[in-house]
């Protein structure tokens, strides 16, 4: 026998099928190879297939039908392979079966302080095509300019590429995105972006946190603007968002604006909460839309003061809780009048230090109260 010699040859060879579809598949034994058709069986994926399914289409060539073949279960194809009696391989093939790509949707992109852009995007309604499927982003200025290939992809997820830079600004982009595998290829809508509209920036930086006085419900917050604000001349705004430690639910504080420093109000008493802060850059060179939320900060924690109330100790009664509340009443207009000279100095300083004073006014009683 020719050391070169093939034991058998399968036809067709590596082909390409529609989920679906049915295939008839030979093996045909080298007249090199003293091997007859009878001594000849077929596995799939190392599975072995059914005699019924076998046909004798001459002394040395045994064929196999398929039908209503399912994707493939591993993208670079099913191993359809040809045996001899005892387990020898004699010929493989490759079968690839799936589906034709589809159109990409959901083209997203953002732009990192305006010195790259990266995108992302959606594989089509059904996703899994079960072959291989390359993805190409492709993008050029608009009127002018050639097309141009994004090259470094899975930089934020499976569906993604970054351009790095080389990016025009003031100058409108079309952005789109071509699938191909075995079976066909499929491009997305075009989407047209300014990158002065999809700017976005670092998370804000030195979030602190902490409590306000012996205030048992409050905690101040304070940020530092990212640096590239102030490179660039952004504008911003800030968006807070806070959970107590033993939760997972976030809430959200929305109308920050543009301040650095906010102060959080109605939390529960001895209580640790975790903060993060971040950025919305707008108003950049004249750009009329606003920008993308940036990430958020690393959580930063701290905890309110613990309520000086007696545990187990009895509330007043209806008549007493009136009595309690014209005092402590008469007790702030006090205050209003001896600090406040006009609505101008009703401020939230001057209300803090009356509940600061109102507080040590109940752990004053609190105390007296335990006295034999």
């Amino acid at each position: 026998v020719s050391p070169a010699a093939d034991p058998a040859v399968i036809s067709p060879q590596d082909p390409t099928l529609l989920i679906g579809s049915s295939l008839v598949a030979t093996c045909t034994v080298s007249p090199d190879f003293p091997l007859k058709a009878e001594d000849l069986y077929w596995t799939l994926n190392g599975r072995r297939l059914p005699a019924a399914s076998y046909a004798a289409l001459g002394p040395s060539t045994l064929s196999v039908a398929l039908a209503r073949l399912n994707g493939s279960r591993q993208q670079s194809g099913d191993n359809l392979v040809c045996h001899s009696r005892d387990g020898g391989i004699l010929a493989g093939s490759c079968l690839y079966v799936g589906l034709p790509p589809e159109k990409p949707v959901n083209i997203t992109c953002w732009s990192k302080n305006m010195k790259d852009l990266t995108c992302k995007w959606a594989p089509g309604t059904e996703g899994e095509t079960f072959l291989h499927t390359n993805y190409t982003l492709k993008y050029k200025r608009r009127w002018y300019g050639q097309d141009n290939t994004c090259q470094e992809y899975h930089t934020a997820g499976t569906y993604s590429c970054h351009i790095p830079k080389d990016l025009a600004l003031f100058t409108p982009y079309e952005i789109w995105v071509e699938a191909s595998n075995r079976l066909g290829v499929a491009v997305s809508d075009v989407v047209m972006l300014d990158i002065l509209d999809v700017v976005t920036t670092d998370p804000p930086s030195d979030v602190h946190v902490s409590r306000v006085g012996d205030l048992e419900d409050q905690l101040s917050v304070r940020w530092s603007s990212p640096p590239a604000l102030k490179d660039f001349l952004f504008q911003a705004k800030y968006q807070i968002q806070y959970r107590v430690e033993d939760s997972s639910e976030w809430k959200v504080v929305d109308d920050v604006g543009n301040q650095t420093s906010c102060r959080l109000a109605g939390l529960r008493p001895g209580t640790v909460y975790f903060v993060q802060v971040r950025c919305n850059p707008f108003s950049i060179y004249g750009s009329k839309k606003a920008g993308i939320w940036s990430d958020w900060s690393n959580p930063t924690a701290a905890s309110t003061p613990r309520s000086e109330r007696v545990v187990g100790s009895c509330d007043p009664k209806g008549g007493e809780q009136n009595t309690t509340l014209r005092r402590e009443l008469k007790q702030f207009f006090g205050w209003v009048k001896k600090h406040a000279y006009g609505c101008s100095n009703l401020g939230i300083k001057l209300y803090d230090q009356w509940r600061v004073w109102l507080q040590k006014s109940h752990k004053t009683r609190n105390q007296v109260g335990k006295e034999p």
